[in-house]
This record gives C-alpha cells, sequence and structure tokens, in this order.
C-alpha cells in the first residue's frame, strides 16, 4: 500500500465510526485526504492522526472517482447513496444489511471469500456480513474446508453495542439508576439484569430477522447447503457478541485436531483449558480486539453421526464483525490496485 486514497467516512461520529477511525490510525491506512460526514452531527470535530476534521454534511457531499466510501449509518442511508455514490466511480463499503442478499453486491469477508474482490474490474458496492456472522464463520470455515459442516444450530448472546450508543445509555441507565428500570425505550423489554430471546424483529416464520441474517449469510459467504437452526439473544453486555455452536459434519474430527486448525487460522485464538477456567468471556476478550476468541471446544459421536461443539466469543464493534472487516476490505481493495 504505498499511495494514499480519498476515504470518505459517513457516520464518523458514531459506535462503529469512531472504531474505524481507531483501526485506520493503528494500521497505518494510507490516507490523502479524509472527509468525515454525518447529519446530526454536522460542524463537530473528528480527530485521525493527530488531526483535526470537521463534520461536513452529508446532504451537500458531491463524490469524486476513486474515493473509498464506508457508509455506517443503517440501511436507510444506504439506501439513499450508496448506489449513486457507485455511479460516479467510488468503491463503497456498506456496513448495513440492506444490500447484503442482493446478488450483484458481494458480501466480504476478507479472509474468507476475499478473492471476489479479484473479479471486480471497476468501483463496486461491496457489503460487510452482520456482526454475528462474521466471528461465526471466521470459525467455522477452517473447520468446514476439513469436515463440511451439514448441520449447525448455533444460539447468539448479543451485547448492547450492536444496537447503538442510546441502547449502551439504556443498559447504563437501568443498571445504575433505579427510577430509570422500567424505562425501556429501545428495547421490548428491561434489558439490565434480563435476557431477551429477541435481536430485531420478528418474521412470519416465527424467526428474527437476526436470525434468518445468520441463515442467509452463511449461505451466500459459506455453503448455501449447510441446514441451520438460530436463536438470537439480547444479554445485559456492553460489549462483545458469544455464540454456543453445534454442528454436525461429513467425518469425525477429533478435538485435538480441530484446535490444531483452529490455532493455524488467521484472525482466530483458541482459549481452551476448561479444567483451569481459560474460555473466552466478553468482558476478558472483546474490548478492541480483533481476534475471534474460541473455547469450549468438544467432539463426540451421537447415534454414529459427528458432533461439534463449541463457544465463540469476539468484539463486534471494533473486531470482525464490523469496523475491521470494513477496514480490511478497503486494504485488500487498495493491494489490487483497482484506482487506475
Amino acid at each position: 500500500m504505498n499511495s494514499g486514497v480519498s476515504l470518505v467516512l459517513v457516520g464518523a461520529s458514531g459506535v462503529v465510526g469512531t472504531k474505524i477511525i481507531q483501526l485506520l490510525e493503528k494500521r497505518s491506512f494510507p490516507i490523502d485526504q479524509f472527509l468525515p460526514l454525518g447529519n446530526s452531527t454536522v460542524g463537530s470535530s473528528i480527530e485521525l492522526n493527530k488531526k483535526q476534521y470537521k463534520v461536513l454534511s452529508l446532504e451537500d457531499f458531491r463524490p469524486t472517482k476513486g474515493q473509498f466510501i464506508i457508509l455506517s449509518a443503517g440501511s436507510s442511508v444506504a439506501e439513499k447513496y450508496a448506489r449513486q455514490f457507485v455511479d460516479k466511480g467510488c468503491f463503497v463499503i456498506d456496513l448495513s444489511s440492506n444490500f447484503r442478499y442482493e446478488e450483484d453486491v458481494p458480501l466480504i469477508i476478507p479472509e474468507i471469500n476475499g478473492q471476489i474482490l479479484k473479479r471486480l474490474s471497476q468501483p463496486s458496492l461491496i457489503s460487510n456480513p452482520n456482526c454475528s456472522t462474521a466471528q461465526l464463520l471466521m470459525a467455522l470455515k477452517p473447520i468446514h474446508d476439513k469436515a463440511k459442516i451439514e448441520f449447525l444450530n448455533i444460539a447468539t448472546y448479543q451485547a448492547v453495542s450492536g444496537t447503538g450508543k442510546a441502547a449502551l445509555e439504556e443498559l447504563h441507565n437501568q443498571t445504575y439508576f433505579t427510577d430509570s428500570v422500567a424505562q425501556s425505550p429501545v428495547y421490548p423489554k428491561q434489558i439490565a439484569f434480563n435476557v431477551i430471546p429477541q435481536c430485531d424483529i420478528f418474521l412470519e416464520n416465527n424467526f428474527t430477522k437476526e436470525e434468518m441474517k445468520l441463515v442467509w449469510e452463511t449461505h451466500k459467504i459459506l455453503d448455501p447447503n449447510i441446514q441451520i437452526q438460530s436463536t438470537c439473544v439480547r444479554v445485559p453486555v456492553f460489549n462483545g457478541h458469544s455464540e454456543a455452536v453445534f454442528f454436525r459434519v461429513s467425518k469425525e474430527i477429533s478435538r485435538e485436531e480441530i484446535i490444531a486448525i483452529l490455532e493455524n487460522s488467521t484472525g482466530i485464538k483458541v482459549l481452551d483449558d476448561p479444567q483451569q477456567g481459560i474460555y473466552p468471556t466478553p468482558v476478558e476478550n472483546a474490548s478492541d480486539t480483533e481476534d475471534v476468541y474460541v473455547g469450549r471446544i468438544r467432539s463426540q459421536k451421537l447415534d454414529g453421526e459427528s458432533w461439534i461443539s463449541m463457544w465463540i466469543v469476539a468484539d463486534n464493534v471494533y473486531g470482525k464483525g464490523a469496523a475491521l472487516n470494513a477496514v480490511q476490505i478497503c486494504e485488500e481493495l487498495l493491494n489490487l490496485n483497482l484506482l487506475k
């Protein structure tokens, strides 16, 4: 990555936007021009690489050819602007779910299907996967390569940071101010001291949209033949998603083999010595961390079938679920020298 780019960040003041800025600095992403955009935050100040930038109006912004534009502002903003920006000659990386399931929009986790980016010959719209999907598939892909996953059952335990700043404030207020416990403007039920078996809206099949995202995105990114059941639960954790995963594979594979596979996989850290209390948790392993952490790994035979169980934890904002994956996509695009 020798030459810098013009990088536009929509939603620079948001929960994910601030983490993207931290990663751009940490990873020394080459930027010639930085343009933070917003609506309600216009005029506020954003710092990048020890320089101050004023947040500019998204409404007034006019893109120029060759810019990288990261959209971290939700589906309505993506729907209005994403394809317009691509038409102006920009590469657009969208973190919302708005375009993930459209055939002409690649849904990318660089370590898994980053080769799709090599096929791009012109400015394009690229989708970032759901936070739960990203950490899940990072752990499953290397195992799937060795022993095909046939059936997957997953339960997620999702932190409130996945819903945004208002959700973080709601958990804080309900936890520390007793007169606010009954107030739940963000979630359908009290989140403090509780678990809510609902992330996003319910669909006609009685699964939530968040649960179906795991199905749709796993099929698009990894393998459409995997049968999947999912339950997504919101828990009173500020940051870091956890997942209990149970899956049937095509051939027997031992716990020791699984650990070896994961330890040799990019972006994965194995923490698995339960007798010594070693396993990942959000508090310990999901605070501005880039890796996906895996523990509680078990392999067993059930009625002649080979099953694997494990526990997955990752930072859903800073890490693979959002900011890191978006920055990595930009890095891949820059390495491919597509801005000629």
